[in-house]
């Protein structure tokens, strides 16, 4: 499948503007996600891997694999279950947020094919969270489904809290773990609720609200993570870390880290267009912050690593610094369907190698 992408499709995909290129790819899984027998054909297709050796238990769950799709691909939850059959052991929804809004105006999305990059200013388009709770009401679903929680842009920062307690109380259910994102560049002021009282009070009322919500179904809390900036000083992000683990009702994880706006990560200067980088330049970055995020924890926290991922050496390397579960976006759009699975066969083969009996013997022994 990976060869017919590469030859027929991603030659014509590359021909649009990148936005228009993704709504038609989510448009096709979603056709699959929908079309009985869809999610089969898949999986015959891609061919991903199953082995118990590849599963992850974490934050209460059971991943069947380390490897997810990061925030942002499938925002309003349209294709999950197309995307869980390519081969993915997780699919992180999102960011979503209370109301529709439209996000920024257009053009607002960037390939940088050099440097296996993307650069977006998308600033959280989104169908609101009452439609993503009608695509997830109901449905089981072959592995883990987390909620990436956002305020709409309108919504002043001090009444930023009002919005990640109305989604995650609307999506609390159907989700399996939820991300607070307070890191992305492309809200006005959003990456101030990064700042340590800031945070410290918006994880207490969202630790709140999630207790509440579990006596009420008689359920456990669902996972709350919280996502951070790759933009952060490393020591900036052990001692986020640090805070967020000795939370009372706080974060049980980070994901580690959002696109960046240091244009110093790439090799040529970038024509002036705003928002965030994401893409192969983050990797030797958002490698150093899970290390020193894993060390600052101890143990506390469960760390997602994200950022520059592209294959099973990456994904190796970054459970190696710390994390429990990877996650990729942008190696997707410049790879495609294939590349899940790729990576999976990667990892068994990496294991047996090394004579490792499982996926999580590899968490944090660089860091």
């Amino acid at each position: 499948m990976t060869g017919w992408y590469e030859r027929a499709i991603y030659p014509a995909l590359v021909r649009l503007d990148p936005e228009r290129a993704h709504w038609l790819a989510l448009r096709g899984l979603s056709a699959l996600d929908r079309l009985p027998g869809g999610q089969w054909l898949l999986r015959q297709l891609c061919d991903s891997p199953v082995d118990d050796r590849l599963a992850v238990d974490c934050l209460g769950r059971r991943f069947p694999n380390p490897l997810g799709l990061a925030a942002g691909f499938d925002k309003d939850a349209e294709a999950v279950g197309a995307l869980l059959a390519l081969g993915f052991g997780f699919v992180e929804v999102g960011t979503v947020t209370p109301r529709p809004q439209p996000g920024n105006p257009r053009p607002r999305l960037w390939r940088l094919p050099g440097e296996r990059a993307l650069v977006n200013a998308l600033g959280f388009p989104s169908t609101g969270m009452a439609a993503v709770r009608a695509r997830l009401a109901g449905r089981q679903f072959p592995g883990v489904v987390g909620i990436n929680l956002g305020k709409n842009r309108e919504t002043p920062l001090e009444r930023a809290a009002e919005d990640y307690l109305a989604v995650l109380a609307t999506l609390w259910d159907v989700a399996d773990y939820l991300v607070v994102n307070v890191s992305s560049p492309n809200t006005p002021g959003l990456r101030e609720l990064q700042a340590r009282s800031a945070l410290v009070e918006l994880l207490r009322a969202l630790g709140e609200e999630n207790r509440r919500l579990a006596r009420l179904h008689r359920l456990r809390p669902r996972p709350l993570l919280v996502k951070l900036a790759p933009d952060l000083d490393i020591a900036d992000a052990g001692h986020m870390a640090s805070d967020a683990a000795a939370l009372e009702g706080g974060a049980d994880g980070l994901v580690v880290a959002n696109t960046s706006t240091d244009r110093s990560l790439l090799c040529r200067p970038l024509p002036g267009f705003p928002g965030g980088i994401s893409g192969r330049p983050l990797r030797a970055r958002a490698t150093a912050l899970t290390r020193e995020a894993y060390r600052r924890a101890g143990g506390h926290l469960v760390i997602v690593g994200v950022g520059g991922i592209s294959s099973a050496e990456d994904a190796i390397e970054r459970l190696r610094a710390g994390a429990s579960l990877v996650q990729l976006y942008t190696a997707f759009v410049y790879e495609g369907p294939g590349l899940p699975a790729r990576i999976l066969r990667g990892l068994l083969a990496y294991l047996e190698r090394e004579g490792l009996r499982s996926v999580e013997q590899l968490v944090g022994v660089d860091a």
